[in-house]
């Protein structure tokens, strides 16, 4: 079984908008008019910035699109809350733990305020919008199913192991005012792992391997913005990218094509 459905996609124009470069790709391949890449909102206050998959699937939702999120993020979510996946209460009840876990947690020395508040803020809003969500094992029929279907996957990893690269650290631009220079450099001593997006296009059953649609401009897997990765590589950085806040799969599409 070959499963491969047409994505373009373009450079991403800064080191923090990779999120933005992804949804663009998969708005063009649903022919979703938009001239230039997607405004969705920014974790601020973070080093380097960048956003969360639940940003862009609210911009999805916004549209009137259908979004749906598999979350392996034990940062943000407890897997016993998804023992009610499935029931009619869930979406409200998911809001109910999350709004409790922030308060619970709210000056809790371990947990990262900034990203906890924005992140169950946003997930809050995509559940009240319709968006769904849910926890599965990571198996290589989460990447078929869609792709069978014709939906390509957004995916929200690790960075610093798919491309088995140092660490990097923050950096302020040398302009205040120059978006384009670099948000972060490489430094194996000082850095932290970088989270990143990708689009995932196609699989390859006889290899195992996953087609992906990548925005860097400057991988180190190919000369251009297509290659393929072993799904061990990719489900591991998938894991991984659950320092980052990211570790998840999200699938956007017209109501009418729900994955």
């Amino acid at each position: 079984m070959n499963l491969s459905i047409p994505i373009q996609i373009r450079p991403q124009p800064t080191d923090a908008t990779c999120g933005p470069a992804c949804l663009s790709a998969v708005y063009q391949y649903w022919n979703v008019p938009v001239d230039q890449l997607p405004s969705v909102d920014p974790m601020p206050g973070l080093p380097g910035g960048g956003t969360l998959a639940v940003h862009l699937a609210l911009d999805a939702l916004q549209r009137d699109l259908d979004a749906a999120i598999t979350t392996f993020n034990l940062q943000l979510f407890d897997p016993t809350w998804f023992h009610h996946q499935g029931e009619p209460y869930f979406g409200e009840f998911l809001c109910e733990r999350l709004e409790l876990q922030m308060r619970r947690k709210r000056f809790d020395s371990e947990a990262d305020q900034v990203r906890l508040t924005l992140s169950t803020e946003a997930y809050v809003r995509f559940l009240q919008l319709g968006g769904r969500l849910r926890m599965r094992p990571l198996e290589e029929v989460l990447i078929t199913r869609p792709l069978s279907r014709r939906i390509p996957i957004l995916c929200g990893l690790s960075a610093t192991y798919l491309y088995n690269e140092a660490r990097e650290r923050s950096v302020q631009p040398l302009c205040p005012i120059d978006d384009l220079s670099p948000s972060s450099v490489p430094d194996d001593v000082g850095g932290y792992p970088v989270g990143h997006f990708v689009v995932l296009y196609g699989f390859d059953a006889a290899s195992g391997e996953v087609e992906i649609a990548d925005p860097m401009h400057e991988n180190p897997f190919s000369d251009s913005h297509h290659y393929r990765a072993s799904f061990s590589t990719l489900a591991a950085a998938l894991l991984l990218g659950i320092v980052t806040y990211d570790a998840n799969l999200l699938t956007i599409a017209p109501r009418d094509i729900r994955s």
